[in-house]
């Protein structure tokens, strides 16, 4: 039997930590996923606070190692948007390309998409996506990036094999 590739869901809402607001963004990111043949194993939401943000990507990959994690919410502009400033407190590197490639297809949408800051990064093996908060922006952005995450995961498990043959 083949290994499912194992990710968390991270949703970032104070509303819907407190329970005044469903989860549809997180549902949908879950759904999108396990039709790819990824196994969520965990789901979560914390309040818009850097800290609490930070702590659970920190716990999910250093504790859990969870190879891929899927955030959503926090990537705009309003005061309380501080998911890319929690993944800057804790991933190595950013993959700007996945980040990139998420608000130009968007921006084929909405003029909206270029006050995103979503971020795509990495901590030790572990990749970590930042969505919008909506759910249909989720589902869209997700969407792109959904047909490089295999060769991505694997590439960050350790895989050496040539990435394009002729």
């Amino acid at each position: 039997m083949e290994n499912k590739i194992r990710a968390g869901v991270l949703t970032i809402s104070t509303k819907g930590a407190v329970g005044l607001r469903d989860d549809e963004s997180g549902d949908r990111i879950q759904q999108m996923l396990e039709n790819h043949g990824i196994e969520v194993l965990k789901r979560h939401i914390v309040p818009d606070q850097l800290k609490e943000i930070a702590d659970t990507l920190v716990a999910w990959v250093d504790e859990e190692r969870l190879p891929l994690i899927v955030t959503t919410g926090g990537t705009g502009l309003s005061p309380n948007d501080v998911t890319p400033q929690a993944m800057e407190t804790v991933i190595d590197f950013q993959v700007p390309g996945m980040a990139e490639a998420m608000r130009a297809e968007s921006l084929k949408k909405t003029p909206h998409a270029m006050i995103s800051r979503a971020m795509v990064g990495v901590r030790k093996a572990s990749l970590v996506i930042n969505l919008p908060g909506s759910p249909k922006g989720a589902a869209e952005n997700l969407a792109v990036v959904l047909p490089a995450l295999n060769h991505s995961l694997a590439k960050l498990g350790g895989d050496t094999s040539d990435c394009a043959t002729h």
